[in-house]
């Protein structure tokens, strides 16, 4: 089975944090078939880690992941610390498959969002 790990920065904020936690419950209800989950995780300010997360859904039995990093722009984050943190858990998975998906920021249907707000 495969989960859907959504990456955000995390934030002092619990509110914050929270809304990243409501979407996930959301996405996950209406999952494609062979997903098992959605899990959270968060690059620094609040938990769970990427690793922490990359290891519940493993230990749950996933086979497979794809990282979401749920960021608007590719700026370092994106760019450098979601795929080094990945990397160091594949340290710990080498039998397992880890993807990490274009941010959030890139995606095509981001331009149909932005102009659903216009209508």
């Amino acid at each position: 089975m495969k989960c859907l790990v959504i990456v955000a920065h995390g934030s002092r904020r619990q509110a914050s944090n929270e809304e990243v936690k409501m979407l996930a419950a959301k996405v996950e209800k209406n999952l494609p078939e062979g997903f098992s989950g959605v899990e959270i995780a968060f690059l620094e300010l609040a938990s769970p880690s990427i690793e922490e997360a990359i290891d519940g859904c493993y230990k749950a039995g996933a086979s497979e992941l794809l990282v979401l990093p749920y960021f608007l722009s590719a700026g370092t984050h994106v760019a450098k610390d979601v795929p080094h943190e990945v990397a160091k858990a594949m340290d710990k998975w080498p039998d397992k498959s880890i993807d990490i998906v274009p941010h959030i920021g890139s995606l095509d249907s981001m331009t149909k969002l932005i102009l659903s707000v216009c209508d």
